[in-house]
């Protein structure tokens, strides 16, 4: 029988970041993938700061940004007229290494971090899917097809990153509760060339009972339309680009020259009953879907599997109790529920045919976002929203306390330093660590020293009391990125009380 530590099934964006997180960690996984081999074609353009954040602490985020457009501008259409410009370019000045939007098809997007996973020394087994499972309490036993021959797999714990028809979710007998929009999507990367099509932006076409975004895709004059199918269409079992391309072009105002790829689909959203039971998890489309506005859904994927690989590689390391493994639900499944809700609203605000829908478009999209974004603040408050830097883990059992403006639970900061660098640095370790903004006593010097801890210590500076860090406040940081505690008075005690909880033990010390 194979054996692993754990088995990942499915290669899409969710399952590769797990799979390469915990290579990182120090944890070969094994992953598994139905499909003969990667995407060729992607629904997914978005990739957020927060991600990329992600992808520094791995040494690739520059790669990534070389391989996408950084977007500028939202332009929003209405009528065939273009009635508004939304400058975006880095909005989220001073709040991230990466204060944009990028804009990186999913099929480019799963190459690099494939590569990423090769070079790490894990690969895919593509054309194998999993049959069944059991959790027999210690271990996962999973029975895997493989170009029709059947094989066991021995796993400490088993990831479903397999989609919304997840294998694994259903294996578990998890209720997936929400619904499906009556409207059906479509989307098509075109060779195309009008007013509306941006090279460096996005345009956002909007009319009633109608939507398309129009992005630009790798090369100059390759465009991606994502919209409604016109109701003219609804009754139809399948759909064509022909027959959508004169309700396009009129909506969109642009000629296309040649079609590469086409697909309609229905967009649900549901939210899985639990994200964990026993030794199985579930991740990305798995355990929740939703509408496409925003452009959340696969860099949400992308957080779950980051927020679990730290935590499973800490577990099977010895490095932590397995009662941490639990946090990962209570994190990440508030966070989709309130995303669901969130990305639910502003989708029947674009299509729905209410008086609130006819203001947001008439009103609100053209005239008073172009206007708001005016304001520091809003801009502030929006890069928050859509670059998921303002995901907090507050009522985890793992946050504790407050700090300045920063919380338990919160991502930490991003503030740069009078050297050029920054804090986020240190983040590389993918370890625990603890950061003084000020002055370290020789209290916390000692316990950070004791329980092998490395302290980060900066001189202070007025950009970290904007940031809300509070000056010589303690911050003990988990391998992703967030406060774990955050404590005013460098209390020792609840330093080292923080760490027994869990029985926390760093990688500095585990390999001491």
């Amino acid at each position: 029988m194979n054996q692993t530590q754990v088995l990942i099934v499915g290669a899409g964006p969710t399952g590769l970041a797990l799979a390469l997180f915990l290579a990182k960690s120090g944890v070969r996984p094994r992953i598994i993938e139905k499909n003969s081999g990667p995407g060729q074609t992607s629904r997914a353009m978005g990739v957020q700061a927060r991600t990329i954040e992600f992808y520094r602490q791995l040494g690739f985020a520059e790669d990534v940004v070389n391989h996408g457009i950084q977007v500028k501008a939202a332009h929003i259409w209405e009528g065939g007229q273009e009635v508004a410009q939304v400058r975006l370019g880095d909005f989220g000045q001073g709040l991230s290494p990466y204060p944009f939007v990028l804009s990186l098809p999913q099929d480019e997007h799963e190459r690099l971090l494939g590569e990423q996973l090769r070079a790490a020394g894990v690969e895919i087994e593509w054309n194998t899917a999993m049959v069944s499972f059991a959790d027999g309490g210690d271990r996962v036993r999973a029975t895997l097809r493989h170009d029709g021959a059947e094989t066991e797999c021995d796993a400490a714990y088993l990831c479903g990153c397999d989609g919304a028809h997840s294998v694994v979710r259903q294996g578990l007998n998890l209720g997936f509760p929400g619904g499906t929009y009556d409207q059906r999507f479509y989307v098509a990367d075109v060779e195309a060339a009008g007013a509306a099509a941006i090279e460096d932006g996005f345009s956002m076409c909007l009319a009633p009972q109608a939507f398309c975004l129009v992005l630009p895709v790798r090369t100059t004059g390759m465009y991606r339309l994502i919209g409604l199918v016109p109701e003219e269409l609804s009754g139809h079992d399948e759909v064509t680009f022909d027959q959508v391309r004169p309700y396009a072009e009129k909506l969109v105002g642009v000629s296309v020259a040649k079609l590469n790829w086409f697909s309609s689909y229905r967009v649900h959203h549901r939210v899985a009953g639990h994200f964990r039971v026993g030794r199985a998890f579930i991740l990305g489309d798995a355990g929740h879907i939703h509408s496409p506005a925003g452009g959340q859904g696969m860099n949400t994927g992308i957080g779950d599997a980051v927020n679990l690989s730290w935590k499973l590689a800490a577990v099977l390391q010895g490095r932590a109790d397995s009662e941490i493994l639990d946090t990962y639900e209570t994190e990440r499944i508030a966070f989709a529920r309130s995303l669901v809700e969130t990305t639910d609203r502003l989708f029947q605000a674009m299509v729905g045919r209410g008086i609130t829908s006819h203001l947001f478009r008439e009103t609100l999209m053209p005239h008073l976002v172009p206007f708001l974004f005016g304001f520091a603040a809003a801009r502030t408050a929006a890069f928050r929203l859509i670059s998921q830097t303002r995901i907090n883990y507050q009522g985890s059992a793992l946050s504790e306390g407050a700090a300045g403006e920063v919380h338990g639970g919160d991502r930490l900061p991003w503030v740069t330093l009078g050297d050029g660098s920054d804090n986020f640095a240190p983040l590389k370790s993918l370890d625990w660590q603890v950061h003084v903004y000020g002055q370290a006593g020789q209290a916390l010097q000692d316990a950070a020293r004791d329980a092998h801890l490395p302290l980060h210590q900066y001189d202070w500076a007025d950009p970290m009391e904007k940031a809300g860090l509070k000056r010589d406040a303690l911050y003990l940081v988990r391998p992703d990125g967030h406060a774990a505690l955050a404590d005013p008075g460098q209390d020792v005690e609840k330093l080292q009380a923080h760490l027994s909880r869990f029985k926390i033990v760093p990688i500095q010390d585990a390999t001491a």
